[in-house]
Parts: structure tokens; sequence; C-alpha cells
């Protein structure tokens, strides 16, 4: 199949180095910035394993007439995802599926209208971003991306093959859009306890944050509840888990991106909770204070 990966980040990077390596035909959609490095250096990839540097292909724009690609990865951050879906125009053909690896749920309904019949659902799972040589850093094992498709029928097979490689673990979904529910949630509810109390799980848990912390949990899920995907009593096991254990350093991307002057994905993580908590008659407070804050700062960490 011919992959096109938007995005040569740290998911998109760190998932395209593992499918060149298993011999895939991946070509990286990225901006001039990237294509001057992946084309001066190549892409530099380091896990706990090892670093290497592997040729790419890489292209900043798609001329039309282009052959259609099979399979479109996109791993770009939400507020670049309107550009990305003309962008990609010319790369669709009626068989192409588009296989978008971002937070929330809006991307999907953006994706869908333009590509009808197309999209399938997907998630990931690792802990990677871009140094200052740009080396895609991948900091620990944990390797995993889900897919499934919007409406419960089973996934391309060609597709399934296409994504089981070495070092990224494939899962398939018949439940996807409650497998998005739950992360969404999650990281919902992590966002709002990080951003507004501005310090890791356990330095909140140590101040006295416990209750507030559980309501935070307690109120994304119910959003997910009233869309008709209640988080299963697994998911919630690991929320609770990750975001209520004692002494845990772990702080929420949306924290970290907050702390380093950019809540470019705000709007889209924990803005469109609380649209979906209007939509479905579900209040929630606590997202919505963690927005004022976020807004009032301009994304300022300060």
């Amino acid at each position: 199949m011919r992959t096109l990966i938007v995005g040569a980040g740290a998911t998109g990077g760190a998932f395209g180095k593992r499918l060149i390596d298993a011999g895939r035909d991946i070509t990286f959609l990225v901006r001039e910035r990237r294509l001057a490095q992946l084309t001066a250096n190549g892409l530099t990839f380091r896990d706990p394993s090892g670093e290497s540097t592997t040729p790419v292909t890489a292209i900043t724009s798609i001329a039309t007439g282009t052959e259609p690609f099979d399979l479109i990865l996109i791993t770009v951050k939400a507020p670049a995802l309107p550009a990305v879906i003309e962008s990609i125009r010319p790369a669709v053909g009626p068989n192409t599926r588009i296989l978008p690896i971002l937070n929330g749920l809006n991307h999907i309904d953006r994706l869908s209208a333009a590509y009808p019949g197309q999209v399938l659902g997907g998630l990931a799972k690792i802990v990677a971003t871009i140094d200052d040589s740009a080396t895609v850093v991948q900091m620990t094992p944990l390797s995993s991306v889900t897919i499934g498709t919007l409406d419960g029928t089973e996934v391309d097979s060609k597709i399934v093959d296409n994504l089981s490689v070495n070092g990224l673990k494939l899962v398939v979904a018949d439940n996807m859009l409650t497998r998005l529910w739950e992360k969404w949630a999650f990281i919902a509810s992590a966002g709002v306890i990080c951003c507004l109390f501005r310090a890791n799980i356990g330095a909140i848990l140590a101040a006295g944050g416990r209750e507030a912390m559980e309501a935070a949990i307690a109120e994304t899920e119910r959003v997910a509840a009233a869309a008709g995907h209640p988080v299963s009593e697994q998911a919630h096991a690991m929320s609770t888990g990750m975001l209520l254990e004692e002494g845990s350093q772990f702080t929420s991307s949306l924290y970290r991106d907050l702390m380093a002057g950019d809540a470019a994905e705000a709007e889209h993580i924990l803005g469109a909770m609380s649209e979906r908590g209007r939509q479905l008659g579900v209040g929630t407070p606590l997202v919505d204070l963690t927005l004022i804050q976020i807004r009032a700062g301009g994304g300022s960490g300060i």
C-alpha cells in the first residue's frame, strides 16, 4: 500500500520509522522547515534500544493529478487540521482510507464531512517528542495504535497488514467510537486536573486535591455516557489509577504545552468537551473553569 503520513513529528515520525523499517511505501507530507531537516539529515529516531537515521521521502504539497494514496495517516495537532483537509485532497481517491491520530472527536466530524465513508478512527499510545536536534525520541517502549471503522464493520485486511510491523503494536477495535470517547474523557480530565491546579498529580494529591480530581474524572465521563458511549469499568480504572496515584510525577500533555506557552489544543480537547456537554445537557463546571484560566492567560504558563 502507498501510505502518506501527514506530519513527521513525534507520533508521525515514530510510526513512520517503524513502517519504513518494515519495507512499507511511506511518504511524509510536512512543512518546509521539516522538509529541509529530513532532506539534509534523514529521519533520526531514538528509543530505549538505540538510535538510527533513515533516508525518507518527504514532500510539502501534493500536485493535482497525483496517483491517490491507499492510506493517509494524519498525525498533526488539531489546529493544523483545516489546512490538512484541503492539502490532502489531491491524494484522496475513491478507495483511499484516512486514519487521523488526534485527540478528541471533532476532527472525525470534520474529516467525515469532507470525505464521507473514507475515515477510520484511530488513537495512539506513545510517549515521544522531538528534541532540539530534530531527532524523534520515543522515551519508553510503549508504542501502539488502535484503529477501527466508525460503523463497526471490519477494517480492510490490507490496512491491518500494512500497519502490522515490529515495534508498533496494532489493536483493531470493533467499538472504535467508544474507545475514542474513553481516551477523550481521560485526556480532558487529566488536562483539567493539571492545568487548573498547575502541578503534577502527586503534588495536587498532597495538597488535598483528591475530591476535586475525582470530580473532574466523573465530569468528563458523564459527557461520554450522555453521548451514548459510557466509559468501561476497565477504562475508568485506568484513568483513576493514573490520575489518583500518590507521589506520581504525571502531568498531562496539555499542561506541558501550557507551561511551554502553547495551549493550542485546549479548545480541541476542553472547548469541544464543554460544547458537547452543553449540547447533551450535561454540566461541565470544572472544564469551563479550566478553559477560562487558559483563555485568560493567552496560553501562557506564567
